[in-house]
């Protein structure tokens, strides 16, 4: 178990994110690993009991009746009683990264990164589509990450 974190590891941030990075390392060592994240509203108060017994009804079912070899489980939730639960593919997000130029007092140009935009390329069985509705969005991950698709491509290449 990995979490619960606060603040959502969904689509593409999985790929650095901590919490999920330590479930992976116990399907890495052959236990199935379950990351746990819930949605996060800066200056709200957090309620981690609907995150938390979703966990568990979930944990007690991987405990039950195991998960394939090298598969972690990847939990969001979303704020308040969530509607169901839905099983998802992991999503992507498009991230754009905004640049402002400027001038400092003595005239030199200077470039602040600003925040970046997010928007999620919307998929029927995307998790950020389903916390959005509502919904506790469980993803089977692996760590298996080769593009299989491209081994072909890249054969060619090299």
């Amino acid at each position: 178990m990995s979490g619960i974190n606060k603040g959502y590891n969904l689509g593409d941030d999985v790929t650095y994110s901590g919490t999920v990075g330590g479930a992976l390392e116990g399907a890495l060592l052959g236990t199935p690993g379950i990351a746990v994240s819930l949605e996060r509203i800066a200056g709200d108060p957090l309620d981690f009991g609907p995150a938390a017994a979703a966990t568990e009804r979930i944990a007690a079912q991987v405990l039950r009746h195991g998960l394939p070899p090298r598969t972690l489980l990847n939990i969001n939730v979303p704020r308040g009683v969530p509607k169901g639960v839905k099983v998802t593919v992991q999503g992507m997000r498009n991230h754009v990264t905004k640049v402002a130029a400027s001038m400092d007092p003595r005239g030199r140009p200077y470039y602040w990164i600003e925040e970046g935009e997010d928007t999620y390329a919307d998929g029927e069985r995307a998790d950020h589509v389903a916390v959005r509705e509502g919904y506790v969005s469980v993803t089977p991950l692996q760590p298996d990450l080769t593009a299989h698709a491209a081994l072909a491509i890249v054969e060619k290449l090299v």
